[in-house]
Formats: C-alpha cells, structure tokens, sequence
C-alpha cells in the first residue's frame, strides 16, 4: 500500500505547491478574490441610505428614482426595503427593474408579544410577502417591537413565549408561499443574559425560523464583545440565512465597512465552517462620532469593494 500511494502524494504534493505558488503572488490572490467578488450578490438595506442622504440634508424617499440610481453605481445587486404595507412596494418595484436591482428580502416590523397584537402582524406581514414574492423576494426579515422604544422595560417569560410561538407561526406560513423568515435583533434583545434573543432561536423551529445576523447589534448588546459575537455564531450559525454588514472602529460606527472592530474574514470563515451562504445586506450606517468624509456613493462604493473581498468565497 505504501509503494501504491507514493506516487499520489507526489503529484498532490506538486500541485499543492503549485497553488501556493500562485497565491503567494498578492496580485494573483486579488484577482481570484476579484474575479469570485465579482459575481457575489450582494444587497444593501435602505435604512443605510436613509441616514447618509439625511447627514447631506437630503431625503432618500422623496427622491427613489435618484437614490436607486446612487445605490447602482456603488456597486450593488440589491436593495432591501422596509415596508409595512403592501402598497410600499408599489412604487418600488418599477424603479428597482429601472436600475437593475434585485429586492431579494424585505424588512417589516412587527409586535409578537401579546396574542392580539401577534395575530395583526401576522397578517399584515403575509400580505406584504404575497406582494414582494412577485417583485422577486426570498426572505423575509422582521424584528418583533419591544415593549416601548427606548424603555427599560424587558418582556417577561409568558410575552417571550407569545412572541416565540407567533414567529414559528409565521415562519410556517412564509414557508408555505415559498418564502424564508430571518429573525432580526438590536441590542434591546441581548439584555438580561440575552434572554429574549436565545428563546426567539430556541423556542423556534429551524425550519420555520432562520437567523438574520446583524452581527454589531449582537457586538454592541453584549457590550462590544466578539466573543459573545462568536459564540453566537457557534450556537446558531447553521440558522442564518441572512447577514447584516457594518463595521466600527472603537465602537463608533465606521463611515465605511471595512476592517475594525469586528473581524469580518473570520466570521465568514465560521459561517463557512457551518456550511451556509447567507444573504448579505450591507447596513452601513451613521452616528455621533462617525467621520464625514465621503459621499454617500463613494461610502458605499469602498464598502461594497470591501465586502466583495471578504465574502468572496461565498460566490456561486
């Protein structure tokens, strides 16, 4: 056996080398990074526009037709808009065709905790999801409200329960129009041991329910922690179908994605470890403290070219 496998080792060992060869050239581990980038999917969500038209005193939804145009020249397959009624994507889906973008998910809102206000939601989210699958959606992302915006109040163990059992029920009947639900979370979700976000997945079924990551929400609500970011991922990688992209440096969040506090290359490395390709939407956004230097396209534009690098194994 030993003489028999001899000469294949050889010949994968010199083809190893071979490889090694080419990728130790950083212009040939570009290309291939280039070339794989390229043809990666890659959607961003019209909150991030909102806020960096608002900072040049602008106003993304009074002028679409423009803002579309600005989300195409910076190098984006997609647009996630948010809607809350079907009638939202009325004008939307004309001007997505205009620009050649893709409306793969949408966000909706949703209140899940209390069992009238649940069986409202649920409605109003399948008739916004009847409506997007014509324009071409896949998922559907919602981020069940809190108590009070901005308050200190938590949901207690019989709300948690409402809202996990409402979501598998909506989850379910997204599945039945051939759709995907993706869970969404802020920083709200990971208080008190993260209760309420760990029962939205545990008290779930995977099949009805998957997972949009927004991995700094889950950085900042764990008090800017990249091993609870991590162990996130470990727990329930395998759940995300889609990944919300920003990025921060010291914190604040960055007026591009790129490298920072998050690492970025090695998430994607887990989410490969966890065999899933998930929908990526990037979300950069703005805050106190966010450096203005660049216009909105040219933000975007460096942001797209940086998720492009890092997520291009994901290609198909």
């Amino acid at each position: 056996m030993r003489y028999a496998l001899e000469p294949r080792r050889h010949f994968l060992k010199q083809m190893g080398l071979a490889a090694g060869a080419a990728l130790a050239c950083p212009r040939a581990r570009q290309a291939i990074a280039g070339e794989a980038g390229a043809k990666l999917h890659l959607a961003t969500n019209a909150y991030s526009w909102h806020v960096f038209y608002q900072r040049e005193g602008k106003d993304f939804n009074a002028a679409l037709d423009t803002g579309l145009g600005d989300v195409a020249a910076s190098g984006f397959n997609g647009f996630e808009p948010g809607a809350g009624v079907p009638a939202d994507l009325d004008r939307l889906g004309p001007l997505l065709k205009q620009h050649g973008l893709e409306m793969r998910s949408v966000y909706v809102n949703s209140t899940l905790h209390t069992e009238p206000e649940a069986a409202k939601s649920i409605e109003q989210i399948l008739a916004v999801a009847t409506a997007a699958k014509a324009l071409g959606t896949r998922i559907i992302v919602t981020n069940p409200n809190p108590i009070r915006w901005g308050g200190p109040e938590a949901k207690d163990d019989a709300q948690l329960r409402t809202q996990a059992g409402a979501l598998d029920k909506l989850g379910k009947a997204l599945g039945e129009l051939g759709l995907a639900l993706a869970y969404h979370n802020h920083d709200i979700e990971l208080r008190q041991a993260a209760r309420e976000f760990h029962h939205m997945m545990l008290g779930t079924d995977p099949k009805h329910v998957g997972l949009c990551l927004d991995a700094h929400w889950v950085y900042r609500g764990a008090g800017n922690s990249s091993v609870a970011l991590f162990d996130v991922l470990k727990l329930y990688g395998a759940r995300v179908n889609e990944l919300h992209l920003r990025q921060s440096q010291n914190g604040v969040w960055s007026e591009t994605f790129g490298p920072g506090d998050i690492d970025y290359p090695a998430l994607a490395r887990e989410l490969a470890n966890h065999r899933v390709k998930p929908h990526l939407v990037l979300e950069v956004a703005v805050e106190n403290g966010t450096p203005k230097t660049m216009s909105p396209v040219e933000a975007h534009r460096r942001s797209a070219e940086y998720a492009r690098q890092v997520f291009a194994a994901f290609a198909k």
